[in-house]
């Protein structure tokens, strides 16, 4: 028997999760679960940062891609790639090429985990962006963003002080678009 590999299913976006169920109910059906392991939709976990307030959601890491760990044989690749939902398999024509060692490692699945430990923060304001302070020492100041780190978790906005443009460094959660 061939060892089980890493595939990767192209679906319709947005019916990851439904093609995920459909293919495991088919493994199911068809009794299949020792040469078809595993079905994973890879998720990541992201701050998303909207009018001042973040907010901790899971985003596709790969849109319309489902991952399959199984042994690829005619039986295996019927099933899956007639699951409804599913237009193919990623690789040359209709040959499906598994994922190498070090495209398995960067995924995370050394360990096989499914989830990315890494967080993003998605902030909803870019440079060049009106804002209002809603906390701190300048509160109810309007300004105009000119940088982001994103590291820091700050942004830099120009403020009028005096008559003068005065660069001023916020908090994320210190300010809201206008």
């Amino acid at each position: 028997m061939s060892k089980a590999q890493w595939y990767v299913a192209h679906t319709y976006s947005g019916y990851e999760n439904k093609v995920k169920l459909n293919i495991e109910k088919n493994i199911e059906n068809r009794g299949l679960q020792d040469q078809i392991l595993e079905v994973r939709v890879p998720m990541q976990s992201v701050i998303e940062l909207k009018n001042g307030v973040e907010k901790l959601a899971d985003k596709k890491l790969f849109p319309g891609y489902v991952l399959v760990h199984m042994v690829m044989n005619d039986e295996t690749w019927y099933v899956v790639r007639n699951t409804r939902g599913v237009t193919g398999f990623v690789g040359p024509g209709s040959k499906a090429v598994p994922l190498t060692p070090g495209e398995i490692e960067n995924l995370g699945f050394g360990s096989v985990s499914s989830d990315s430990k890494q967080e993003r923060l998605l902030i909803d304001f870019s440079p060049g962006d009106s804002v209002t302070v809603i906390g701190g020492a300048w509160k109810g100041t309007a300004g105009i963003i000119t940088e982001i780190n994103d590291a820091k978790k700050t942004v830099a906005i120009n403020v009028d002080m005096f008559g003068r443009s005065t660069k001023v460094e916020l908090g994320f959660s210190e300010i809201r678009r206008i």
